[in-house]
C-alpha cells in the first residue's frame, strides 16, 4: 500500500507538466488559428492536457492517448516537410522525448497498461526511424560537379581579370573576380595547410566603437610587401612571409565634432588601392598586354629601382629610348609626383579623407592634393560625424583613382550626394565627377557649389576595364530605403543598379536597373566582376553583378543587354499610404533565389518558439519577395543582408566557374507614423528603429528572430554554391557552417546547419576556394569542382573580410585572412591578420 501511494507523485507531477504544456500549446494555437494558420497546435494541446490529467489520475488511458498524439504528430511533421531533418526537430524531438519518458518505469508500472505502454513503445520507435530516415538525404543540398575543363567556345583567358604571385587590388585585380592562378594549393594537399604566421594590429573596437565598427580588409600584395587598413583607417606594411612589420601610418582620424566614435553608423576599411608608375609606363595610347603574364599587370621595364632610387637614373630610363626600356617601347614623361611617389597607396579614412602614401616607406606622397591628402568633404554639404565616407577601397587606373562613399541609410531626407569622383592619380587634381542627381554634366564643381543631396550613392568597391575605357558602378538608393514617394526622376533611374560610365569623362554609357522603386533596402552590395565568357556565339564581354535579392545578373559589358535572360515577375502591390511600388521586378535566370516562405518554413528549437514563430508569421504582412513595407510589418525576405553582400563572389575565369556564399535570413520592416517617433529615439546601427527625419515614417528594422533569438524561418541560413556560368545553373549547394558560438547559450560545439556568412570568396588556378566570413569563425577551403569542405582553421575572432593569396620570396603560396570581427553580425572583435601555407 505504502509503495503504491509513492508511486502516485510521480505520476501527479509528469501529469502537471503535461498539462501545463498542453496549456501553452491550446492558447497559443488558438491565437494561431485565429490567424488563419495551422490547427495543429491547438488539437495536440488539448490532447496533451488530456493525457495529462489521466496521467495525473494514474489511468492507463493516458499511454494510449499520448501514443496518439506522438503518432498524429510524425504523420503531421512528414506531410508538412517531409524526410528534412532540422525541420522535423522542433515537431517530434521534444514529444518523443516526452515519449521515452513516460515509458520509464517509475510512472508506467502504476498506471497498469501494457497495451497503452506497446502503443507508445511503437511511436517512439516510428519517430526514431523517421529521424535516422532523414539522415539519408537533405533537401537543402544541390549534388553535382563543375565542368572543370575549358569549353570549345573559350579563347585564352584575359590577364587583366587573373592575379598571379601578387594581389595588386582589392579584388585581385581591377576586374573583381577574386581569382588567382596559383596553384600550388590543391584539394590533394589543402589538408597540410597550416598557420604560419600572425599578428594583431593593435586596432581594437574599444569602448566608444560605433554599433557596427568592423575589420573587413582585404590585404594588398605586391611590391615585395603585404599592405593593410584597419577600422581607424590606419595603414600598413607587413613582410609577406612573416607578417612582421616594415612600416605603419596613422592618420589620426578625427571625430569630426562628435565627443567620441559611439554615437557613428559605421567604422571599416575594406582596403587600400595600390598604382606603380612603372606599370603604365609604355601605355602612350598603347594597350599591349604579355598574355603570359597571369596576374593582369602590364610587361612592362622596371622603371624605378625598388631597392634604392636615383632619379638622374630614373629620368634618363624615361628619356633615352635606347635604354633597358626597349627600343620599341614610346617613354612618357614622368611627374614630378612619380619620380618623388613611384609606387604609392591610396588610403580612403573614416573622416572623408583620400591620402597618398609612398609605398616604400609609409610617408605622405607630398604632391598629391594637400600635402599627401584630398578633403573628400569637399561640395559635400552638411552631415552627421560619420555619415559620409569612403568604406571600400578606390578603384586605380593609368590616369584615375575613382571612387564613391557610404552614406548613412535612414537618418534624414537630408543626406550628402552619392556622387562617384574621380581624381587625377598623381596630382589628386579632380578630373570629373558623376553625380545621378545631375548625370549629365561631369564637370567639377567649383567652390561654394554642392552635389545633389540625397542621390544614390556606390559604397560597394568599383570595376574598370581600361581597354573598353569603361567603369562600372553598382548603385545604391536614395534615402531613406523604405519611402519613397519623394524620389526624383534620376533617382527612378540609377538607384539599385549598373551603370557604366566613360572613363575618361564620366559621361553614362548605359544604365540596367535591377529593383525597380526599391523599398527594401536592395542596393546593389558588391563589386561587378569582369569576364570574357564563352557562348555558343562566341566569346563575349560580360559583367556579373552579384545582388542581396539572389539574382546574379549577367550583362553585355560593352553594351549593357543581358546575356542571361532577366524576366520581369509580377510583384506584390499596395505601399503604405503616399507611396507606390512597381509591377513587376526584374529577376534574372541565374539566381540563388530561394522558394518563397511558408508557415511550414517557420522553424524553433522546440514546439512552443516554434509556434510563436507561426503567429508572427501570420500576423505579419507576407505576399512573398517585395512585400511592400507596411503599418503591421512586413516580411522581407530575402532580408536587407542579401543573398550576397559587399563579399560578392569569386569567378574563375578558365573554368568560367563562379563560387560564393549565399545568406538566407527574414528581416521585418515596420513603418512607424512620424507623430508616434520621440525625440532622441533612434537606432545607430542598422537594425532597430530609423528615424528617417523628413519623411513622413520611421522604420523599424530587424531580423524575424523567435523568442529564444533564433531565425524564425528553417535552416539552412546560409549555404555554399558553385555555378557554370557558361550553362548559367547551379551545379552544386551545400549548407555552410555550424552554430557553434552562436546558440543561445554560449556552448563550444555546432550544429551543421548553414549559417551566413559576412565577407567575400576566393578561389585559385589550383581548384580551390576559399571563405571565412561565417558566424561560428572559420577560414574554410573547399573543392570548386564538388563543393565539398576539405580543410577549416579556427580563427581567434570573427572572419568577416575576403581572404587573398600570393606566392612569398620563398615560393610558396600563402592565403591571409582579416579576423578582427564585426560588430553588429556578433562575431568576436578583435585585429587579427593571419597567414597560412603548405609546409615548408
Amino acid at each position: 500500500m505504502e509503495d503504491r501511494k509513492r508511486a502516485k507523485w510521480p505520476a501527479i507531477f509528469l501529469g502537471l507538466l503535461l498539462i501545463i504544456a498542453g496549456l501553452a500549446l491550446a492558447i497559443g494555437g488558438g491565437k494561431l488559428l485565429s490567424l488563419g494558420g495551422s490547427a495543429y497546435y491547438l488539437v495536440a494541446g488539448v490532447a496533451i492536457i488530456t493525457s495529462g490529467v489521466l496521467l495525473a489520475l494514474r489511468k492507463g488511458a493516458a499511454l494510449w492517448l499520448y501514443a496518439l498524439v506522438l503518432f498524429a504528430t510524425l504523420g503531421w511533421a512528414l506531410w508538412e516537410v517531409g524526410l528534412d531533418w532540422w525541420q522535423l526537430v522542433p515537431r517530434v524531438a521534444i514529444p518523443c522525448l516526452i515519449g521515452i519518458v513516460l515509458l520509464l518505469p517509475w510512472w508506467r508500472k502504476s498506471l497498469d497498461s501494457r497495451g497503452g505502454s506497446v502503443a507508445l513503445g511503437l511511436a517512439v520507435i516510428a519517430s526514431i526511424g523517421v529521424a535516422l530516415a532523414s539522415q539519408l538525404d537533405d533537401p537543402a543540398t544541390v549534388e553535382g560537379t563543375l565542368d572543370t575543363q575549358r569549353s570549345d567556345h573559350q579563347e585564352t583567358v584575359n590577364p587583366a581579370q587573373v592575379a598571379g604571385d601578387d594581389w595588386p587590388a582589392y579584388g585581385g585585380t581591377n576586374a573583381g573576380t577574386h581569382y588567382s592562378s596559383l596553384d600550388q594549393i590543391t584539394p590533394d594537399n589543402i589538408g597540410e595547410l597550416e598557420e604560419v604566421w600572425r599578428i594583431q594590429t593593435g586596432d581594437e573596437a574599444g569602448p566608444n566603437a560605433p554599433p557596427e565598427i568592423t575589420n573587413q580588409n582585404t590585404p594588398l600584395k605586391v611590391n615585395d610587401s603585404l599592405y593593410i587598413c584597419t577600422s581607424h583607417s590606419r595603414a600598413m606594411s607587413l613582410d609577406p612571409e612573416t607578417g612582421e612589420t616594415n612600416w605603419s601610418f596613422d592618420p589620426e582620424i578625427s571625430t569630426m565634432g562628435a565627443e567620441n566614435f559611439s554615437g557613428w553608423a559605421h567604422m571599416t576599411c575594406r582596403g587600400l588601392a595600390y598604382y606603380d608608375a612603372g606599370r603604365y609606363a609604355d601605355s602612350d595610347d598603347t594597350r599591349e598586354t604579355d598574355t603570359n603574364k597571369t596576374d593582369g599587370t602590364r610587361q612592362t621595364p622596371e622603371l624605378f629601382d625598388r631597392d634604392t632610387f636615383d632619379i638622374d637614373l630614373a629620368f634618363l630610363l624615361f628619356m633615352n629610348p635606347g635604354s633597358d626600356a626597349g627600343d620599341d617601347v614610346t617613354p612618357r614623361m614622368p611627374s614630378a609626383a612619380d619620380v618623388m611617389c613611384p609606387r604609392r597607396l591610396y588610403l580612403p579614412t573614416a573622416d572623408a579623407r583620400l591620402i597618398a602614401l609612398n609605398a616604400d616607406t609609409g610617408e605622405r606622397c607630398a604632391a598629391f592634393g594637400d600635402d599627401g591628402g584630398v578633403d573628400l568633404t569637399r561640395n559635400i554639404g552638411d552631415f552627421d560625424p560619420g555619415g559620409y565616407y569612403s568604406t571600400s577601397p578606390p578603384t586605380v587606373t593609368e590616369n584615375l583613382i575613382i571612387l564613391g562613399g557610404h552614406v548613412t541609410d535612414n537618418s534624414s531626407t537630408d543626406e550628402p550626394s552619392g556622387v562617384i569622383r574621380a581624381f587625377d592619380v598623381h596630382t589628386g587634381e579632380l578630373v570629373w565627377n558623376w553625380d545621378s542627381g545631375n548625370p549629365h554634366d561631369t564637370e567639377p564643381l567649383g567652390d561654394g557649389e554642392t552635389y545633389t543631396r540625397n542621390s544614390p550613392n556606390v559604397w560597394a568597391p568599383i570595376s574598370v576595364d581600361e581597354d573598353l575605357g569603361m567603369v562600372y558602378l553598382p548603385m545604391g538608393n536614395a534615402t531613406p530605403d523604405q519611402y519613397g514617394a519623394n524620389r526624383s526622376v534620376n533617382d527612378e533611374t540609377y538607384s539599385a543598379g549598373l551603370v557604366a560610365l566613360d572613363l575618361a569623362s564620366g559621361q553614362v554609357e548605359w544604365v540596367y536597373q535591377f529593383v525597380h522603386h526599391d523599398l527594401w533596402d536592395m542596393d546593389t552590395p558588391a563589386q561587378p566582376v569582369l569576364i570574357d565568357l564563352a557562348t555558343e556565339n562566341g566569346t563575349q564581354p560580360a559583367v556579373v553583378q552579384p545582388t542581396k535579392q539572389g539574382s546574379l545578373y549577367v550583362l553585355n559589358r560593352e553594351t549593357g543587354e543581358p546575356i542571361v535572360p532577366i524576366e520581369d515577375v509580377p510583384a506584390p502591390l499596395g505601399a503604405v499610404e503616399g507611396d507606390w511600388t512597381a509591377e513587376t521586378q526584374p529577376r534574372s535566370e541565374l539566381n540563388l533565389l530561394p522558394p518563397p516562405l511558408t508557415e511550414s518554413d517557420m522553424w524553433g528549437a522546440t514546439p512552443f518558439d516554434q509556434m510563436m514563430c507561426r503567429i508572427q508569421f501570420n500576423a505579419l504582412r507576407y505576399e512573398g519577395q517585395y512585400t511592400p513595407p507596411s503599418l503591421e510589418g512586413s516580411i522581407v525576405y530575402p532580408g536587407n543582408v542579401g543573398v550576397m553582400n559587399w563579399g560578392g563572389v569569386a569567378v574563375d575565369p578558365e573554368r568560367q566557374a563562379l563560387f560564393t556564399g549565399a545568406k538566407y535570413l527574414a528581416f521585418v520592416s515596420t513603418l512607424v507614423p512620424r507623430e508616434e517617433v520621440e525625440d532622441g529615439q533612434g537606432s545607430a546601427s542598422e537594425q532597430g528603429l530609423q528615424v528617417n527625419a523628413g519623411a513622413p515614417y520611421a522604420v523599424k528594422l530587424g531580423p524575424l528572430l523567435s523568442v529564444l533569438g533564433l531565425p524564425c524561418q528553417a535552416p539552412s541560413w546560409g549555404d555554399v554554391a558553385g555555378i557554370n556560368l557558361q550553362e548559367a545553373e547551379v551545379a552544386w549547394k551545400h549548407r555552410n557552417g555550424t552554430t557553434r558560438y552562436s546558440m543561445p547559450f554560449d556552448l563550444p560545439i555546432g550544429f551543421e546547419v548553414g549559417v551566413p556568412a559576412l565577407g567575400g570568396p576566393l578561389t585559385t588556378g589550383g581548384g580551390v576556394s576559399f571563405l571565412s566570413g561565417t558566424l561560428d569563425q572559420y577560414l574554410r577551403g573547399y573543392d570548386i569542382t564538388t563543393g565539398e569542405e576539405l580543410f577549416k582553421a579556427r580563427l581567434p575572432a570573427g572572419g568577416q573580410a575576403t581572404p587573398m593569396t600570393y606566392t612569398g620570396e620563398d615560393g610558396r603560396q600563402y592565403v591571409v585572412v582579416t579576423a578582427g570581427g564585426h560588430g553588429t553580425f556578433g562575431t568576436k572583435m578583435g585585429d587579427y591578420v593571419i597567414g597560412y601555407a603548405l609546409p615548408e
